[in-house]
């Protein structure tokens, strides 16, 4: 019965996996056990044998199992990087257009934006702005309007709320939708067809009690955006042609559309110079230090083009 064992020992250490190591311990602990069960009390001389036989087996399946494991990724599961798993194909092929983490000129940022807009429908541009501001201080928040030249590529519904010699002054202006009361009531209900919704002054003890309705959609009329206006006419004429309301959201970052992919690129240099003259312009009083920490542009299903900053801001346009 020694014999046996050191037979069944022998085989058993004979793996090279490093799993078998482990497997190795507990069957080596196991076999003493029953070595002395059987010196103990032989009425069953073979438990002991086939016992260790299911051991060494299971080990085997182990390694046969790990080596199965060990075979190399292909396609999507051999990226490095996780997310880069869950992208498209189109997205992994586009990328590649350009250099991670590398700042480049306005110039070329739009070029290879537009080669990066691969989609079966017209992209919108986007840029993001990371300032080094907290907006959970008052001096530190940004809200402010630009209007970009070459317009945004997008129709805008424009709802006027007045009263009294407006509402005609509205209409004639060519504002979508106009009301008073009954179109405050119609909001309450859930009526939201429109993009930008403009209040005159004498409106808005009506229309705050619209502020947990309006102010989750970023629809709220509001003096800094330019939508509670004695001027209507003008207000409407702006946003009709193009001028677009930002603010940084709770990490202190802009996002901000700037055209379509199918505009012509010197119209998405001058959109793009005017909304970094704008949040640039518009910087809070209680910013400190540097104020641009980073900025990207990208179309709406693309990867993001780095900006070199100091360019950015000193560049100038060929008709300036």
């Amino acid at each position: 019965m020694t014999m046996t064992m050191a037979t069944i020992t022998t085989t058993i250490t004979s793996s090279s996996s490093s799993l078998m190591f482990t497997h190795l311990q507990h069957s080596s602990l196991l076999l003493n056990s029953m070595h002395l069960n059987f010196r103990r009390g032989p009425s069953r001389p073979f438990q002991p044998l086939v016992a260790a036989l299911e051991v060494a087996e299971a080990v085997e399946q182990d390694v046969e199992e790990e080596s199965i494991m060990m075979k190399p990724k292909k396609g999507k599961a051999a990226l490095a990087l996780k997310r880069d798993r869950l992208r498209s194909k189109r997205f992994l092929e586009i990328q590649n257009l350009r250099e991670h983490n590398k700042e480049y000129d306005l110039n070329t940022a739009i070029g290879l934006l537009k080669e990066t807009a691969k989609t079966k429908f017209v992209e919108t541009v986007e840029a993001h702005f990371r300032l080094n501001i907290d907006p959970k201080y008052n001096d530190q928040q940004l809200r402010a309007t630009v209007s970009l030249p070459k317009g945004t590529g997008k129709p805008v519904k424009v709802a006027v709320l007045t009263q009294g010699e407006r509402f005609d002054e509205a209409k004639n202006a060519g504002a979508d939708l106009v009301g008073g009361e009954d179109l405050i009531e119609q909001i309450k209900g859930g009526f939201m067809e429109f993009d930008k919704l403009i209040a005159s002054p004498d409106m808005m003890p009506k229309v705050a009690s619209l502020g947990k309705i309006l102010g989750p959609r970023g629809l709220m009329p509001n003096p800094k955006a330019g939508t509670v206006t004695p001027n209507i006419p003008q207000a409407i004429a702006e946003f009709k042609q193009g001028k677009v309301e930002f603010r940084a959201d709770k990490t202190g970052i802009v996002h901000l559309p700037f055209g379509k992919a199918d505009f012509p690129e010197e119209d998405l240099l001058v959109n793009l110079v005017a909304a970094i003259r704008s949040v640039e312009a518009n910087k809070p009083s209680g910013a400190k230090g540097v104020y641009w920490k980073s900025a990207h542009v990208c179309s709406a299903m693309g990867p993001s083009i780095r900006l070199n900053i100091r360019e950015m801001l000193d560049y100038k346009l060929p008709s300036e």
